[in-house]
Protein backbone atom coordinates (compact mmCIF):
# COMPACT_ATOMS: atom_id res chain seq x y z
CA UNK A 1 0.00 0.00 0.00
CA UNK A 2 2.74 2.49 0.99
CA UNK A 3 5.02 1.78 -2.35
CA UNK A 4 0.93 2.25 -4.49
CA UNK A 5 1.17 5.32 -2.73
CA UNK A 6 4.63 6.64 -3.09
CA UNK A 7 3.64 5.70 -7.25
CA UNK A 8 0.73 7.73 -7.34
CA UNK A 9 1.99 10.75 -5.59
CA UNK A 10 5.30 10.37 -7.90
CA UNK A 11 2.89 10.09 -10.90
CA UNK A 12 0.87 13.11 -9.99
CA UNK A 13 3.84 15.10 -9.35
CA UNK A 14 5.20 14.42 -12.61
CA UNK A 15 1.85 15.64 -14.61
CA UNK A 16 1.75 18.90 -12.45
CA UNK A 17 5.57 19.47 -13.42
CA UNK A 18 4.54 18.66 -17.02
CA UNK A 19 1.43 20.81 -17.19
CA UNK A 20 3.97 23.65 -15.59
CA UNK A 21 5.91 22.83 -18.00
CA UNK A 22 3.18 23.41 -20.89
CA UNK A 23 2.78 26.79 -19.53
CA UNK A 24 5.90 27.92 -19.25
CA UNK A 25 6.22 27.05 -22.79
CA UNK A 26 2.96 29.01 -23.60
CA UNK A 27 2.90 32.10 -21.39
CA UNK A 28 -0.32 32.88 -23.06
CA UNK A 29 -1.69 29.46 -21.80
CA UNK A 30 -0.19 30.41 -18.53
CA UNK A 31 -1.96 33.48 -18.27
CA UNK A 32 -5.13 32.28 -19.40
CA UNK A 33 -4.83 29.96 -16.51
CA UNK A 34 -3.15 32.25 -13.84
CA UNK A 35 -4.88 32.58 -10.25
CA UNK A 36 -5.55 36.08 -10.64
CA UNK A 37 -9.01 35.62 -12.40
CA UNK A 38 -12.14 35.78 -11.01
CA UNK A 39 -13.87 32.09 -11.27
CA UNK A 40 -16.53 33.70 -12.37
CA UNK A 41 -14.82 35.49 -15.18
CA UNK A 42 -13.00 31.56 -16.15
CA UNK A 43 -16.73 30.08 -16.54
CA UNK A 44 -16.92 32.30 -19.71
CA UNK A 45 -13.76 31.18 -21.14
CA UNK A 46 -16.30 28.61 -23.14
CA UNK A 47 -18.06 31.14 -25.03
CA UNK A 48 -15.66 33.85 -24.87
CA UNK A 49 -12.10 32.56 -26.36
CA UNK A 50 -9.71 34.21 -24.83
CA UNK A 51 -7.03 32.27 -26.11
CA UNK A 52 -7.81 31.84 -29.68
CA UNK A 53 -8.76 35.44 -29.83
CA UNK A 54 -5.57 37.15 -28.36
CA UNK A 55 -3.61 34.35 -30.98
CA UNK A 56 -5.38 35.25 -33.88
CA UNK A 57 -4.97 38.83 -33.16
CA UNK A 58 -1.08 38.12 -32.81
CA UNK A 59 0.04 39.30 -29.60
CA UNK A 60 3.01 38.81 -28.02
CA UNK A 61 4.67 39.15 -24.36
CA UNK A 62 6.78 41.68 -25.25
CA UNK A 63 4.35 43.84 -26.77
CA UNK A 64 3.39 47.38 -25.88
CA UNK A 65 -0.68 46.58 -25.75
CA UNK A 66 -3.77 49.21 -25.44
CA UNK A 67 -6.95 47.62 -24.38
CA UNK A 68 -9.72 50.63 -24.85
CA UNK A 69 -12.85 50.41 -22.34
CA UNK A 70 -11.61 47.66 -20.10
CA UNK A 71 -14.97 47.55 -18.41
CA UNK A 72 -14.63 45.00 -15.62
CA UNK A 73 -11.43 44.15 -16.70
CA UNK A 74 -12.41 40.49 -18.09
CA UNK A 75 -9.42 40.41 -20.60
CA UNK A 76 -7.52 42.71 -18.13
CA UNK A 77 -6.83 39.58 -15.88
CA UNK A 78 -5.53 37.80 -18.71
CA UNK A 79 -3.52 40.43 -20.79
CA UNK A 80 -2.14 41.96 -17.26
CA UNK A 81 0.24 38.80 -16.03
CA UNK A 82 0.79 37.89 -20.26
CA UNK A 83 2.51 41.44 -20.65
CA UNK A 84 3.89 41.96 -17.30
CA UNK A 85 7.65 40.77 -17.35
CA UNK A 86 8.57 42.01 -20.90
CA UNK A 87 5.84 43.91 -22.28
CA UNK A 88 3.60 46.83 -21.25
CA UNK A 89 -0.29 47.33 -20.71
CA UNK A 90 -2.06 50.53 -21.38
CA UNK A 91 -5.54 50.39 -19.81
CA UNK A 92 -7.34 52.73 -21.35
CA UNK A 93 -10.33 53.50 -18.82
CA UNK A 94 -12.60 56.41 -18.49
CA UNK A 95 -12.00 57.03 -14.94
CA UNK A 96 -13.67 54.34 -13.18
CA UNK A 97 -13.31 53.64 -9.48
CA UNK A 98 -13.74 49.67 -9.66
CA UNK A 99 -11.68 49.12 -12.73
CA UNK A 100 -8.54 51.02 -10.48
CA UNK A 101 -9.85 49.35 -7.45
CA UNK A 102 -8.76 45.80 -9.45
CA UNK A 103 -5.80 47.09 -10.57
CA UNK A 104 -4.14 48.17 -7.04
CA UNK A 105 -6.04 44.93 -4.97
CA UNK A 106 -2.55 42.93 -6.06
CA UNK A 107 0.93 42.83 -7.81
CA UNK A 108 0.21 41.37 -11.21
CA UNK A 109 -1.62 44.37 -12.26
CA UNK A 110 0.73 46.69 -10.79
CA UNK A 111 2.81 47.67 -14.05
CA UNK A 112 -0.80 48.74 -15.74
CA UNK A 113 -0.89 51.86 -16.81
CA UNK A 114 -4.32 53.36 -16.55
CA UNK A 115 -4.34 56.08 -19.46
CA UNK A 116 -7.32 58.77 -19.87
CA UNK A 117 -9.95 57.55 -22.26
CA UNK A 118 -13.31 59.68 -22.22
CA UNK A 119 -14.83 59.89 -25.69
CA UNK A 120 -17.19 61.33 -24.48
CA UNK A 121 -15.35 64.43 -23.60
CA UNK A 122 -12.99 64.09 -26.67
CA UNK A 123 -9.97 62.69 -24.25
CA UNK A 124 -8.03 60.37 -26.12
CA UNK A 125 -4.28 60.27 -24.52
CA UNK A 126 -4.51 56.16 -24.64
CA UNK A 127 -1.23 55.94 -25.13
CA UNK A 128 1.85 57.81 -26.39
CA UNK A 129 1.92 58.31 -30.39
CA UNK A 130 3.33 55.81 -32.31
CA UNK A 131 4.48 53.69 -29.32
CA UNK A 132 1.66 50.81 -29.59
CA UNK A 133 2.18 47.52 -31.20
CA UNK A 134 -1.49 46.58 -30.44
CA UNK A 135 -4.76 48.43 -29.32
CA UNK A 136 -7.45 46.10 -28.78
CA UNK A 137 -11.32 46.63 -28.00
CA UNK A 138 -13.64 44.44 -26.72
CA UNK A 139 -17.51 44.51 -27.48
CA UNK A 140 -17.17 48.63 -27.51
CA UNK A 141 -17.94 49.64 -30.72
CA UNK A 142 -21.76 49.45 -30.28
CA UNK A 143 -21.22 52.17 -27.52
CA UNK A 144 -19.11 54.53 -29.16
CA UNK A 145 -22.09 54.75 -32.59
CA UNK A 146 -24.79 55.56 -29.69
CA UNK A 147 -22.24 58.30 -28.75
CA UNK A 148 -21.63 59.26 -32.32
CA UNK A 149 -17.50 58.81 -31.09
CA UNK A 150 -16.69 56.02 -33.23
CA UNK A 151 -14.75 57.52 -35.71
CA UNK A 152 -12.90 59.12 -33.16
CA UNK A 153 -11.79 55.95 -31.44
CA UNK A 154 -10.84 54.58 -33.97
CA UNK A 155 -8.50 57.79 -35.55
CA UNK A 156 -7.34 57.67 -31.64
CA UNK A 157 -5.97 54.02 -31.89
CA UNK A 158 -4.51 54.57 -35.48
CA UNK A 159 -2.29 57.55 -33.88
CA UNK A 160 -1.25 55.26 -30.73
CA UNK A 161 -0.17 52.42 -32.92
CA UNK A 162 3.30 51.68 -34.88
CA UNK A 163 3.78 51.42 -38.46
CA UNK A 164 2.58 47.78 -38.80
CA UNK A 165 0.94 47.36 -35.39
CA UNK A 166 -2.25 45.72 -35.11
CA UNK A 167 -5.77 46.60 -34.08
CA UNK A 168 -7.91 43.93 -33.02
CA UNK A 169 -11.97 44.25 -32.72
CA UNK A 170 -14.50 42.29 -31.26
CA UNK A 171 -18.21 43.19 -31.50
CA UNK A 172 -21.69 41.58 -31.71
CA UNK A 173 -22.22 41.12 -34.84
CA UNK A 174 -25.33 41.92 -37.23
CA UNK A 175 -26.34 40.66 -40.20
CA UNK A 176 -25.49 42.21 -43.61
CA UNK A 177 -29.29 41.29 -44.22
CA UNK A 178 -30.48 43.81 -41.74
CA UNK A 179 -30.54 47.67 -41.64
CA UNK A 180 -27.56 49.11 -39.46
CA UNK A 181 -29.04 52.39 -36.93
CA UNK A 182 -25.97 54.30 -36.75
CA UNK A 183 -26.96 54.51 -33.16
CA UNK A 184 -26.43 50.48 -32.95
CA UNK A 185 -29.38 50.76 -30.27
CA UNK A 186 -29.52 46.66 -29.94
CA UNK A 187 -25.56 46.94 -29.63
CA UNK A 188 -25.03 44.44 -32.44
CA UNK A 189 -22.77 46.03 -35.40
CA UNK A 190 -22.60 45.26 -38.81
CA UNK A 191 -19.04 43.89 -39.79
CA UNK A 192 -19.15 46.66 -43.09
CA UNK A 193 -19.45 49.47 -40.39
CA UNK A 194 -16.47 48.25 -38.27
CA UNK A 195 -14.38 47.76 -41.51
CA UNK A 196 -15.74 51.48 -42.43
CA UNK A 197 -14.12 53.40 -39.01
CA UNK A 198 -11.16 51.34 -39.47
CA UNK A 199 -10.58 52.53 -43.15
CA UNK A 200 -11.67 55.64 -42.92
CA UNK A 201 -9.23 56.25 -39.84
CA UNK A 202 -6.08 54.79 -42.20
CA UNK A 203 -6.49 50.91 -41.27
CA UNK A 204 -5.74 47.38 -43.82
CA UNK A 205 -8.30 44.71 -42.58
CA UNK A 206 -5.50 41.86 -42.07
CA UNK A 207 -7.70 39.19 -41.45
CA UNK A 208 -11.43 38.02 -40.23
CA UNK A 209 -11.81 34.97 -37.45
CA UNK A 210 -14.87 33.32 -36.38
CA UNK A 211 -13.72 31.89 -32.64
CA UNK A 212 -16.24 34.42 -31.23
CA UNK A 213 -19.25 32.91 -33.71
CA UNK A 214 -22.68 31.92 -32.58
CA UNK A 215 -24.89 30.70 -35.56
CA UNK A 216 -27.65 29.78 -32.63
CA UNK A 217 -27.78 34.04 -32.42
CA UNK A 218 -30.85 35.60 -34.31
CA UNK A 219 -29.11 38.97 -33.42
CA UNK A 220 -33.24 40.44 -33.16
CA UNK A 221 -34.21 40.20 -29.12
CA UNK A 222 -36.70 41.90 -27.52
CA UNK A 223 -33.46 43.84 -25.38
CA UNK A 224 -31.22 43.43 -28.21
CA UNK A 225 -27.69 41.70 -26.94
CA UNK A 226 -28.27 42.43 -23.96
CA UNK A 227 -31.45 40.23 -24.18
CA UNK A 228 -28.68 37.01 -23.70
CA UNK A 229 -26.17 35.98 -21.06
CA UNK A 230 -24.06 37.63 -19.15
CA UNK A 231 -27.19 40.54 -18.69
CA UNK A 232 -30.56 38.61 -18.95
CA UNK A 233 -31.97 41.93 -19.53
CA UNK A 234 -35.13 39.83 -19.28
CA UNK A 235 -34.73 38.28 -15.96
CA UNK A 236 -35.82 35.30 -15.35
CA UNK A 237 -38.56 35.24 -18.89
CA UNK A 238 -37.60 32.76 -21.33
CA UNK A 239 -34.26 32.39 -19.25
CA UNK A 240 -33.65 28.70 -20.78
CA UNK A 241 -34.09 30.17 -23.88
CA UNK A 242 -31.71 32.61 -24.07
CA UNK A 243 -29.29 30.37 -21.87
CA UNK A 244 -29.53 27.56 -24.67
CA UNK A 245 -28.65 30.81 -27.05
CA UNK A 246 -25.42 31.31 -25.11
CA UNK A 247 -23.52 35.02 -25.79
CA UNK A 248 -23.87 36.93 -28.90
CA UNK A 249 -22.93 36.12 -32.10
CA UNK A 250 -19.45 38.06 -32.65
CA UNK A 251 -16.97 39.47 -35.14
CA UNK A 252 -13.66 39.13 -34.61
CA UNK A 253 -11.15 41.23 -36.68
CA UNK A 254 -7.79 42.40 -37.39
CA UNK A 255 -6.57 45.41 -38.71
CA UNK A 256 -3.30 46.88 -39.59
CA UNK A 257 -1.33 50.27 -39.93
CA UNK A 258 0.56 50.37 -42.93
Amino acid sequence: MKTWLIATLATSAMFAAAGAQAHDANPLKAAVAADNRLVGNVARDAQRHPYETLSFFGIKPTDTVVELAPGGGWFTEILAPYLREGGQLYAADGGSARFKAKMDSMGVYSKVKITAFDPAKGVFDIAPAGSADAVLTFRNVHNWMNGGTAQAVFDAAFKALKPGGTLGVEEHRLPASRTQDPKAPSGYVQEAAVIKFAENAGFKLAGRSEVNANPKDTADHPEGVWTLPPTYALKDKDRAKYQAIGESDRMTLKFVKP
